[in-house]
């Protein structure tokens, strides 16, 4: 131990009289890695102290080699031998200015190096932007993330508003083709917002936002990119969006999951019961044996079918987004290529369905213009919510509580009414806000910028009530209860069996049987074909529902942990 401790010290000694001996630039031209290497090894690149322990300076050889300085050499920044530290608090700081001069000006004027001016230890140098010895291009996507990170390492609060933004989301997938830090606020010459020079101050951030949005209006200016959704003084706009759809969500799934699970016990206990319930004796009644009653016709089936499609499609694409943090967001937008060509597919499938909706408007336009005499608005074929549907409702959750039993519906039942209704909603608020973030620059010509923040908060949060809500209480009123279990394929064949239809809409059955149109709806069974057709795209679908599912609530309920 002492002949290791009288080493260590003779090591340092030495070079300190190599350097006295021979003038700085003959040693610093003969400096290699190897006379580095030499005396500290290539372990840990580490030298004795006083008290003969090895202390690290610098981490191991492989991040450096790897690094755009690695092809370079230990010598072009530790040139001079006589640096070289006997204790590490003696150490000399390298000069990254002998080579990147211009870069070394700028910083030299910016808030970060008049902070170091003031003695501030935490203020951003080269070396806590760009790190030390894994230094990587600042040219490449690796050195572009890289720098990002070590942003928010001091700015932690504007890092997480900044990942908020559609900007942020797409360099959290790994890409960086959209606004990062130093795009915004400069790189080596940062300046505070306040300073009429600074390239986000009010008088300059239009020509800034210029720079990627060449339509860019004076609306881009109010856009807030470091909003804070907790922050009321400053974002009052940005936290009434947010509360307001937090207390949206919180209403909708509080009332319908507790309508399910409700709904669920007292259907399975009435059929471990066996309780009667009404129905159709087909077998007694020869005009009827082979017969189904048609519910849906084939273009409302195919219109069924393709915005379903659609829909899924519009959360695959937008939850990878919304949640790119998530592991699975970025297999997505791999599967896609890149979070353009996945924003392509989003916008397509958002065409496809406003498509759907627009000419369904139409046809109910055109239907009710036709038969503006003998329409009734509130009657019991018509999908506009009434009275009854109230009475249906408070009936319902007594049956729940077994004080009386299930009520008896019409053509249409509260919950497909809510169904229904809730398409509109869903095109005005989640179109809408949809319309506005993927056209800005027609957005900011007419509204002030703050608006992409509201809107981007509408967007995501009425998205994820819309795909939760279709694939747990949609997918349970129509195929996981009891009654349904494990799927309903009259959006698929078009067509219900007589002893179903009574059960479910026992009102339209009486009313068409004393009217005697119930003949005219019925139609053969499907054939089994279609049947087992039905059957796999149903089931296929429902997989892919409650896949993306998942998905959302993973990433919902880790996005409110992280808040």
């Amino acid at each position: 131990m002492r002949l290791r401790v009288l080493v260590a010290g003779l090591i340092p000694a030495a070079m300190g009289l190599a350097a006295a001996l021979l003038p700085a630039a003959q040693v610093n031209a003969e400096m290699t890695d190897q006379d580095c290497l030499g005396c500290h090894g290539t372990a840990g690149f580490s030298a004795a102290g006083a008290d003969g322990k090895d202390r690290p300076l610098h981490v191991p050889p492989g991040p450096f080699a790897r690094s755009v300085h690695g092809k370079l050499g230990c010598a072009m920044c530790h040139a001079d031998v006589t640096a070289v530290p006997h204790e590490l608090k003696n150490r000399a700081k390298v000069d990254c200015g002998s080579c990147h001069a211009e870069q070394k000006e700028q910083y030299a004027a910016s808030v970060h190096a008049k902070e170091i001016e003031k003695g501030n230890p935490k203020a951003a140098t080269c070396a806590r932007c760009h790190s030390t010895h894994a230094v990587v291009s600042p040219k490449s996507d690796e050195g572009k993330l890289a720098i990002i990170e070590q942003c928010g390492s001091c700015h932690r609060q504007n890092f997480e508003s900044y990942t908020d933004t559609y900007h942020g989301k797409v360099t959290a997938l790994g890409f960086t083709y959209t606004a990062k830090c130093f795009d915004c606020h400069g790189s080596h010459s940062i300046l505070r917002v306040a300073d009429p020079k600074s390239t986000v101050h009010p008088d300059r951030r239009l020509a800034t936002c210029q720079k990627c949005h060449a339509g860019a209006t004076t609306g881009f200016v109010s856009f807030q990119p470091h909003a804070n959704a907790h922050d009321f003084e400053r974002y009052p706009q940005v936290w009434l969006a947010a509360k307001s759809m937090a207390a949206l969500l919180a209403g909708v799934f509080l009332f319908f999951w507790t309508h399910t699970a409700l709904w669920f016990y007292r259907e399975f206990r009435d059929r471990q019961a066996r309780k009667s319930r009404p129905h159709v004796a087909t077998d007694e009644l020869p005009n009827l044996q082979g017969k189904q009653f048609q519910r849906f016709g084939p273009i409302w089936r195919l219109a069924h079918l393709v915005f379903a499609l659609s829909v899924m499609t519009l959360v695959l694409t937008g939850m990878a987004v919304h949640f790119a943090d998530t592991a699975g967001a970025r297999a997505v937008i791999d599967a896609f290529g890149s979070p353009k060509a996945a924003a392509l597919a989003h916008r397509a499938a958002a065409a496809i369905m406003l498509g759907i909706f627009f000419l369904h408007v139409l046809y109910l336009v055109a239907r009710i213009g036709g038969n503006l005499g003998s329409f009734r608005i509130f009657g019991p074929t018509s999908m506009m919510p009434n009275w009854r549907d109230l009475k249906d409702i408070v009936a319902m959750f007594q049956w729940f509580f077994g004080m009386r039993p299930r009520p008896m519906f019409d053509r249409w039942t509260y919950w497909e009414k809510f169904d229904y209704w809730a398409v509109f909603w869903g095109m005005a608020i989640i179109g809408g806000s949809g319309a506005m973030l993927a056209f800005p620059a027609a957005t900011a010509s007419v509204l002030p910028g703050w608006t992409f923040n509201v809107a981007t908060i509408i967007h995501g949060h009425e998205a994820i009530l819309a795909a939760v809500f279709l694939f747990t209480v949609h997918f349970f009123n129509n195929h996981f209860r009891p009654d349904k279990f494990p799927l309903d394929i009259v959006m698929f064949t078009g067509a219900v069996p007589l002893e179903e239809f009574r059960r479910e809409h026992a009102l339209e059955y009486e009313r068409l049987v004393q009217s005697g149109e119930l003949q005219r709806h019925l139609v053969d069974a499907p054939s089994r074909p279609m049947t087992l057709a039905s059957k796999a795209l149903g089931f296929a679908l429902i997989a892919i529902g409650l896949a993306l599912l998942v998905a959302v609530l993973s990433g919902w309920m880790g996005l409110a942990t992280v808040r």
